[in-house]
């Protein structure tokens, strides 16, 4: 079994059924095969071969979709890339992964007129001045060079920061994501009955590889939202009668604060409510099962490299254990914590996160050094520290890799301070995150300036637009005089924390 031969199967079995829904218009499974066939024609007259790597860009749209597959299809390997990024590590995404084509959602022409990288790139969705359009391309193919496609090819490249700052690609081969589906819908008892809605961005792994996978892989119904937006997720699971959402706690959050009608909206459909990238107090969860009218939330956890693929917190402990991870790993995987790398950690004592899975990585594209160290007798070392309750409940008290989640989306500090310093008025920088009661942490800069630089937070924040995704751009800067260090020279980051926070 691989994507390609599930997509067929499936055309095969619900030829007439919505694959995809977007925008009140469906797009069959049939469809969706036909579509991919002729976009993997088209990448092939760009020569494109077996073992290529397609770069996508985009929201989320059929496009997206029909790229994905096509790219399969034409035997390569698809490279999703968050669109919230500035051309800059665009840039670097496409030169790292060796990337022959750049597809791009029209809306984002001015990062792509923004890259340096010599590469194939084409717009999709909307026309871009100067660039091929996708879909108007592919009305003059009409057959493609069918690839022999195996389970242990590459299919993907997640590219995900480490404490270096530089991205690294996690390599994920086609059984490895069809194991991250399956271990999706057998969490979630999915079928085919099902309207999985998407509107987190597809190109994270867990929207791209748990849910949508899922979906494809029981021949459900996959709902795309261009975008999130609070007025338009309640719309969405209302008209389209959706039974299945993953999203950040944030995105559950914020209709409650800024919808005045949230309780005018039919939810009834929705039968399970997951959430991940930041637990949820008790408070917040109590809050959400009122406002909701559903004790249907699931908090997941898991890690890119693996899948991703971790734990689940189900809903009958979502209050008796609100902040917990849950307390065994899913189907397909095993984790376990660990104080040393012999010892494992006991009820009350804290330890390094470690994990198996069968949708694992292969390892780090082009860095074996990382990959060796990322894995001992073949766990991968998570980074994240975790604390073990008297009953087996797995909470994160810290990050070994200093990662800061905000909204669901990761911010390494490391590349954050390495940006700021990179200003010449900036002697040194160190950045944390602080706890947040709706986005679950907010990035915040403490900033050492040379003498005289009369260097202000506006211009700043403009010096880092050009450098960072909005996201990662800290919400507050601190101008300090001296920074705390240890002997060795590391700033003591706990200090800031105690005396900041």
């Amino acid at each position: 079994m691989n994507l390609v031969e599930m997509l067929d199967r499936n055309a095969r079995k619900f030829p007439h059924k919505d694959c995809l829904r977007y925008g009140g218009r469906g797009l069959t499974f049939a469809g969706l095969k036909e579509q991919a066939e002729r976009a993997a024609g088209l990448f092939q007259s760009w020569g494109v071969q077996k073992g290529d790597k397609i770069a996508i860009m985009s929201f989320n749209t059929p496009a997206f979709v029909i790229a994905f597959f096509g790219a399969l299809k034409a035997g390569a390997a698809v490279v999703p890339v968050n669109h919230k990024l500035a051309a800059p590590e665009v840039d670097y995404i496409l030169e790292h992964s060796e990337a022959r084509a750049l597809l791009f959602d029209g809306a984002l022409s001015q990062i792509a007129n923004n890259i340096s990288v010599p590469i194939k790139m084409a717009a999709i969705d909307s026309d871009a001045g100067g660039f091929e359009r996708m879909e108007k391309a592919m009305e003059n193919i009409s057959v493609f060079k069918l690839q022999e496609i195996e389970d242990n090819d590459l299919a993907e490249i997640l590219y995900t920061s480490g404490t270096t700052g530089k991205p690294k690609g996690c390599l994920h081969t086609h059984k490895n994501v069809i194991f991250a589906g399956i271990t999706g819908a057998l969490a979630m008892k999915m079928d085919e009955q099902d309207r999985l809605l998407m509107a987190m961005p597809i190109w994270h792994s867990s929207p791209l590889n748990n849910w949508f996978m899922a979906a494809q892989y029981m021949g459900a119904t996959t709902v795309l939202l261009r975008e999130y937006h609070p007025l338009h997720f309640l719309q969405a699971v209302q008209d389209e009668k959706c039974t299945i959402y993953f999203g950040a706690p944030i995105s559950y959050i914020m209709p409650v604060q800024l919808i005045p009608n949230f309780g005018d909206f039919d939810l009834s459909s929705m039968r399970c409510w997951i959430y991940g990238g930041g637990p949820i107090s008790g408070e917040v969860a109590l809050m959400l099962v009122e406002k909701y009218r559903s004790n249907n939330f699931y908090q997941v956890y898991g890690m890119t490299e693996a899948g991703p693929t971790g734990t689940v917190l189900y809903p009958r402990d979502q209050v008796r254990k609100a902040g917990s991870i849950g307390c065994n790993a899913l189907p397909g995987a095993e984790i376990m914590v660990m104080k040393s790398d012999t010892e494992p950690a006991s009820p009350g004592e804290t330890g390094e996160i470690w994990l198996k899975s069968d949708s694992m990585m292969n390892g780090y594209y082009k860095n074996p050094e990382a990959t060796a160290a990322a894995f001992i007798n073949g766990w991968y070392r998570t980074g994240d520290v975790a604390r073990v309750d008297e009953d087996g409940y797995l909470y994160i008290v810290d990050r070994l890799k200093d990662m800061i989640v905000t909204g669901g989306e990761n911010v390494y500090s490391k590349e954050v301070e390495d940006a700021i310093a990179a200003h010449p008025g900036v002697v040194e920088a160190a950045v944390i995150g602080r706890p947040h009661p709706d986005w679950g942490e907010t990035v915040v800069a403490f900033v050492v300036l040379k003498e005289g630089a009369g260097l202000d937070v506006d211009e700043l924040k403009s010096f880092l637009a050009a450098k960072l995704a909005k996201y990662k751009i800290p919400r507050e800067f601190n101008f300090v005089s001296e920074l705390p260090h240890t002997p060795t020279g590391k700033v003591k980051k706990f200090e800031l924390r105690e005396q900041f926070a």
